[in-house]
């Protein structure tokens, strides 16, 4: 059973990491799918989407519930049954669900020089700054961290650009706080992330109570 890497952030928070090793009917066979995840697997045209569905499944048997216990709201917010706070990402090989008793949002995404391209269209100079570290990695972590807070507020319309931002922050300290300003929303997220050796960034975000 590939489960990567297992975090408790807190004693009401816990973050699995699944790394996609497994064929698509070794994930498929061993799971229970209720009828709209099933119609959403077999709209998928990659199979690697497929396989990343799949174990984000296994992710949540792991964690002590089956897919039946998920569903989403209308903006696309995922849910559980029990009112706990779930968020879910997936890229590549890897996959991974954060499960709080409080708002939560994790993102994982691959270091890739792209991402310098596209830099203007999520980072704000007027309130994220940029060290002298990897360039690559450091937008990573604040896409990733924008993500991660995206993924907490349950409306939608957010722009990662205007309405999230991020504080400074070096790679040693795995850390840093961010704020998402949108409307009646103002509330500011402890942001924690990693790197993994097969060059992954993995970012989440909690709530830092005022």
């Amino acid at each position: 059973m590939p489960l990567y890497k297992t975090i408790n952030p807190n004693k009401n928070t816990t973050l699995l990491v699944w790394k996609i090793e497994e064929s698509f009917d070794d994930l498929f066979n061993v799971i229970d799918l209720n009828e709209n995840s099933l119609k959403r697997l077999n709209g998928m045209r990659s199979e690697l989407h497929q396989r990343a569905f799949l174990s984000v499944r296994h992710l949540l048997n792991l964690a002590g519930y089956s897919d039946f216990d998920l569903y989403y709201n209308k903006y696309g917010k995922p849910l559980l049954i029990d009112k706990k706070n779930i968020s879910i990402t997936h890229s590549h090989q890897f996959s991974a669900v954060i499960i709080s008793d409080t708002d939560v949002g994790i993102d994982i995404e691959k270091n890739r020089p792209k991402i310098i391209r596209i830099q203007d269209k999520f980072v704000n100079t007027d309130v994220d700054s940029l060290s002298d570290e990897d360039i690559v990695k450091q937008l990573t972590v604040i896409w990733g961290a924008k993500e991660a807070m995206y993924k907490i507020y349950p409306y939608g319309g957010l722009s990662f650009h205007n309405h999230i931002s991020i504080d400074p922050f070096l790679f040693a300290n795995k850390k840093s706080t961010g704020k998402v300003i949108f409307e009646d929303w103002k509330k500011k997220y402890q942001i924690n992330f990693m790197f993994f050796d097969e060059g992954f960034t993995l970012v989440y975000a909690i709530p830092i109570k005022s």
